[in-house]
C-alpha cells in the first residue's frame, strides 16, 4: 500500500473557461501560434490568488481528487481537469502535471456558486 502526504482541500471560486474559449490563434511576425484568451488568463490569475498551494512545487507523483461545480450540465469534465492541472503547474503548486498518476473527478451542478474543490495526495 502506498504511503501518502495529503494537502488541505482547496476551493477555487469561479467556473473554468470552456475549451472553445481557452486558446486563440495569434500571429507573431509571419508565424501563427496558439495564445491564451482573456478568459483563460483571468481564470489563471484568479486560481493563483485563491490557491494556498502556490509555490509548493510538489515534485512527487500525486493523486488528484477534484469536484467541479458548474452552473449547468453543459461543460465537459475533461476540459476542467486539463485547466486545473495547467493552473497547478503555472502557480508552482506542482512541478509538472505529468506527475499526476491518478485522478478521481466528479461533475456537479451549483447554479449559484461555480467552483472547483480539490485535494492533492503525494504518492510515495
Amino acid at each position: 500500500m502506498d504511503s501518502i502526504k495529503k494537502y488541505d482541500r482547496q476551493v477555487i471560486e469561479g467556473q473554468p473557461p470552456s475549451k472553445s474559449n481557452t486558446y486563440k490563434v495569434i500571429i507573431v511576425g509571419e508565424h501563427y501560434r496558439l495564445g491564451k484568451t482573456k478568459a483563460t488568463k483571468k481564470y489563471e490569475e484568479n486560481f493563483f490568488m485563491q490557491c494556498s498551494l502556490r509555490g509548493m512545487m510538489i515534485s512527487r507523483r500525486f493523486r488528484l481528487k477534484v469536484d467541479v461545480y458548474n452552473t449547468s450540465d453543459r461543460p465537459d469534465l475533461d476540459n476542467a481537469l486539463k485547466i486545473v492541472l495547467d493552473c497547478l503547474q503555472a502557480s508552482g503548486s506542482i512541478k509538472n502535471d505529468r506527475l499526476c498518476a491518478e485522478i478521481h473527478a466528479r461533475k456537479l451542478i451549483d447554479r449559484n456558486r461555480p467552483r472547483i474543490e480539490f485535494e492533492i495526495e503525494e504518492i510515495f
